[in-house]
């Protein structure tokens, strides 16, 4: 049986892709009653609110709060390709949620910025294509979208350094190769290294670890799979050095901590 989208229950939310020239310009006096996020493509476009002007280029998203009187445009001379959502103010969580009238932040190249594009594209997808749940699709693509800008304002990380955390993340399992990352990052092996332990507090490569151990933590607990099983999955192709890191970093043996958890060690 089909779902029927209730206005009434939900709000209503719809989002766009625009790429327009500089005679583009949209005036409301008097604020809308819901949300504007805008992540600008390319090109450039301003906000102006209460006195504040601000103008957006590539990888700049905007945030536009219910009831802010507000003028958007095209800058002059430009050409504006922008994706947009407006959104129900009930629809989020408050603390994911600027509290000025107008919040713009800019994301670095790399792969916030990209996963960021991506979830507006699934949320222009999903609220074209309307299937069944194309609502709580659109609405958990709208809420990644800002849990990841609310979790750039608190780690206030340098952006290359987020951009090194990311990669351990996806390569965990692959040998650490210091020279390849520091050209993914755009930086010498010795400047990254200095500059990811002064932000982060860790050298490179106890953080990678740290990941490892973390992870493997994690599958002892919730899976039967064996310890040297783990250990490959995670990225040590070396037993006992698993075992030495997994000491260092919590303190006991797989085994123990297993043990401790009421884990029994059998294969499902």
């Amino acid at each position: 049986m089909r779902r029927i989208y209730d206005e009434q229950q939900y709000g209503v939310m719809f989002s766009g892709h625009f790429q327009v020239d500089d005679n583009y310009i949209t005036h409301r006096p008097n604020g809308r009653g819901d949300w504007l996020i805008a992540y600008t493509v390319g090109g450039r476009g301003y906000f102006a609110t209460d006195g504040l002007y601000r103008e957006c280029g590539e990888g700049d998203v905007a945030l536009l709060r219910p009831g802010a009187p507000h003028t958007y445009g095209t800058v002059k001379g430009e050409t504006w390709n922008f994706v947009w959502v407006h959104f129900p103010e009930r629809a989020i969580e408050d603390h994911l949620l600027p509290v000025e009238p107008l919040h713009v932040q800019h994301l670095d190249a790399g792969s916030l910025r990209t996963r960021i594009h991506e979830a507006f594209g699934r949320i222009l997808a999903d609220s074209r294509e309307r299937s069944d749940f194309w609502y709580e699709l659109s609405l958990n693509s709208l809420r990644e979208i800002l849990m990841l800008l609310a979790q750039q304002r608190e780690r206030r990380l340098d952006p290359r350094i987020a951009e090194a955390l990311h990669y351990l993340s996806v390569h965990m399992r692959s040998p650490l190769h210091i020279e390849r990352l520091a050209r993914t990052i755009g930086l010498s092996p010795s400047r990254l290294s200095h500059l990811f332990k002064e932000q982060t507090g860790l050298p490179i490569i106890d953080t990678l670890n740290r990941m490892r151990i973390l992870q493997a933590a994690l599958l002892l607990e919730h899976t039967h799979r064996s310890a040297a099983e783990i250990a490959y999955d995670v990225g040590f192709h070396n037993y006992n050095h698993f075992i030495n890191q997994f000491r260092k970093w919590l303190g006991t043996t797989p085994s123990a901590y297993r043990k401790a958890r009421n884990v029994p060690h059998e294969e499902s």
